[in-house]
């Protein structure tokens, strides 16, 4: 409480006139915006901005409207009724929503009625936990309901979820234009079937006749994100292979019964899409050289006209949401590595800029910023890997600076100009440091090869790709080469593990969150199989399976301990299902055992990420007092 008190105390002093640099209390400072929509009379854009409270440790939310021509955004206490209800049917009569039902008995007091003090979970198969909650026997289910107090329960007695665990919302179901039909979004499989596929369909169901059916049954990988075309096609983004979840992410248009893959030709992933207004055009958000950008897609229907992809922004920056777009004007939001979310309009004949909201300028005004450098690092098989070096604000080639190597989580996560609020790179320059952020093999936006390249060698040419990368760049007179960290979380995190046990003196500190230390127990104790059978090729006891035994042997960084010799810190969430706890356990043990200079921080109530406001700021002080410690 006392290093909690003291941090409140020097914020309640922080003034940013007299701010310089990024500092990690600045950062918890900053307004967060979520885009809610246009208005129903096309004139605003409705936003919220929630700004965290480290006092109260949680965050509060203000809500704007925005002309969309421009100009000062207005408060608004409710915005219901500004926006279209689009879980309302085309024809007014029902309603859709949905809610968790108990389906399953797992407790005790389930079987057992008479000990309902019973603290007890029995389980006959997997997908026992999820993420960072255990399975209760509840499943979300879609209902809906008219105004004489009639709801329907449209998956009733299914052990299914719709919207999918644990992120879906609203956006798994739709109705379709003529408001008889829901489509949605769901993994029909239970147990172990379920905890070892991705194999996500579109359903349909029929208000009239309460039949459902299976829209893409044929189709054996993730499907998600319907939408219906302003002439009433289903479409949807579409990936191929079964248990792969990174695989090549494609926009699908049912058309007269036919369906046809709009971006199978195109070398890239697509992260979201929406429709033109006339319906002859899809635009899409996606990965490309380590940034995210919008894109276009002409539709020809049964044409004979190929599907034409078009890259409509370009710059050093991300685009991440796309709020309104027509033939002349995108109203989107947009990051850099120095700058959160803002909302942007962008001409699209003009290809001109301009900001819409300044939530967070004036702070960023007072700042002087980082300087992000696009670097082109040749690999060790001749290819050419970009890189992102972060210069420190006032950065002077005449001086030294420690530097730090970022080890990207995914493992196939872009790494874009993304702005995160705990790795972010604007505070670590800020402190005085040079980063070193490598787009390694396994990350979208440099062709699907590159991208897939990962799978089943976790140890192999991305650890080449880290090292090209940081030798590199420490040829520069201003990198000093007795001061470099490497440091990252998840896959980041085994990537600190691993080349703790090959690096060869390069590094003097490791930072390791959440990350993967013994491949034998990830597998046997994370809750998606599906993605250590993809990734690591299968099963430690497969004896005949060469790429899963590489893994387990050549690949696993436990194997590798008796090289360790180096300062490390490691931070795990307790409720971290995705990458337990005890990965980080046994790496920390070992370290400790080997008399390893090393300190274990433990978030017991976080997963694996850090949410909680007071418990994201003392991430960031531990963090930066660590390597003052040991850089």
């Amino acid at each position: 409480m006392k290093k909690i008190a003291l941090i409140l105390i020097s914020m309640a002093g922080l003034s940013t006139t007299a701010q310089e640099q990024m500092t990690p209390e600045l950062l918890w400072q900053l307004g967060r915006i979520s885009p809610l929509g246009v208005s129903n009379d096309n004139k605003s854009i409705i936003y919220k901005v929630s700004i965290p409270s480290i006092k109260e440790n949680n965050s509060k939310s203000k809500y704007y409207l925005l002309p969309i021509e421009g100009g000062n955004p207005v408060e608004i206490k409710e915005y219901k009724g500004l926006l279209s209800d689009k879980n309302k049917s085309s024809n007014g009569n029902w309603t859709l929503t949905h809610k968790e039902i108990k389906i399953q008995s797992v407790n005790g007091k389930d079987f057992y009625p008479s000990l309902d003090k019973s603290d007890v979970k029995i389980y006959d198969a997997l997908d026992y936990r999820h993420w960072d909650t255990y399975n209760d026997g509840n499943h979300n289910h879609v209902f809906i309901s008219n105004n004489k107090n009639e709801e329907v329960d449209i998956m009733k007695d299914e052990p299914f979820d719709c919207p999918q665990k644990p992120f879906g919302g609203d956006e798994d179901y739709i109705w379709s234009p003529e408001g008889n039909k829901i489509i949605y979004v769901s993994k029909k499989k239970v147990g172990t079937s379920y905890a070892i596929s991705t194999n996500t369909d579109l359903f349909e169901y029929d208000i009239s006749s309460k039949t459902t059916t299976n829209l893409t049954e044929k189709y054996t990988g993730y499907d998600v994100a319907p939408q219906f075309s302003p002439n009433g096609d289903l479409s949807w983004l579409q990936m191929k292979r079964d248990g792969y979840e990174a695989d090549k992410n494609d926009i699908i248009v049912r058309h007269k019964g036919f369906d046809s893959n709009l971006t199978i030709n195109w070398d890239g992933t697509v992260d979201s899409f929406t429709w033109s207004k006339d319906g002859k055009k899809i635009f899409f958000l996606a990965p490309v050289g380590g940034t995210k950008q919008l894109f276009e897609v002409n539709f020809p229907g049964l044409t004979k006209i190929a599907p034409i992809v078009k890259q409509l922004t370009m710059g050093q920056f991300d685009v991440n949401q796309i709020i309104e777009i027509n033939e002349n004007r995108a109203i989107i939001t947009r990051s850099d590595m120095n700058h959160a979310n803002e909302i942007f309009s962008y001409d699209l004949k003009k290809k001109d800029w301009k900001q819409m909201t300044n939530i967070n300028t004036a702070i960023y005004s007072k700042l002087t910023l980082p300087k992000v450098e696009k670097r082109m690092v040749k690999t060790t098989d001749g290819k050419e890997m970009l890189v992102w070096v972060i210069l420190p604000p006032d950065f002077d080639p005449k001086k030294k600076y420690p530097t730090l190597l970022y080890c990207q989580g995914g493992p196939q996560g872009a790494l874009s100009q993304f702005y995160s609020y705990r790795w972010n790179f604007q505070v670590m320059a800020s402190q005085g440091y040079i980063i070193v952020a490598p787009n390694r093999r396994g990350m979208p936006g440099h062709g699907v090869k590159w991208n897939e390249q990962i799978s089943k060698d976790w140890g192999g040419q991305v650890m080449d790709d880290y090292l090209s990368a940081i030798d590199n760049i420490s040829k520069e007179a201003y990198v000093d080469k007795d001061r470099i960290g490497a440091v990252g979380a998840s896959y980041g995190g085994y990537s600190v593990f691993y080349l703790a046990g090959i690096h060869k003196n390069r590094f003097k500190t490791f930072i390791a969150h959440a990350g993967i230390f013994n491949m034998q127990s990830m597998y046997g104790t994370t809750e998606e199989v599906f993605f250590t059978n993809w990734d690591m090729g299968g099963s430690y006891w497969d004896k005949d399976n060469k790429l899963a035994q590489k893994s387990y042997n050549e690949f696993n960084p436990i194997n590798l301990v008796n090289n360790w010799n180096t300062p490390i810190f490691i931070i795990q969430g307790a409720k971290d299902y995705r990458v337990p706890i005890g990965q980080s356990q046994e790496a920390f043990q070992a370290a400790q055992l080997k008399g390893i200079k090393s300190r274990f921080m433990l978030f017991p109530e976080e997963n694996h990420w850090i949410l909680k406001p007071q418990n994201g700021l003392v991430w960031q002080n531990e963090f930066f007092k660590w390597l003052k410690e040991t850089l």
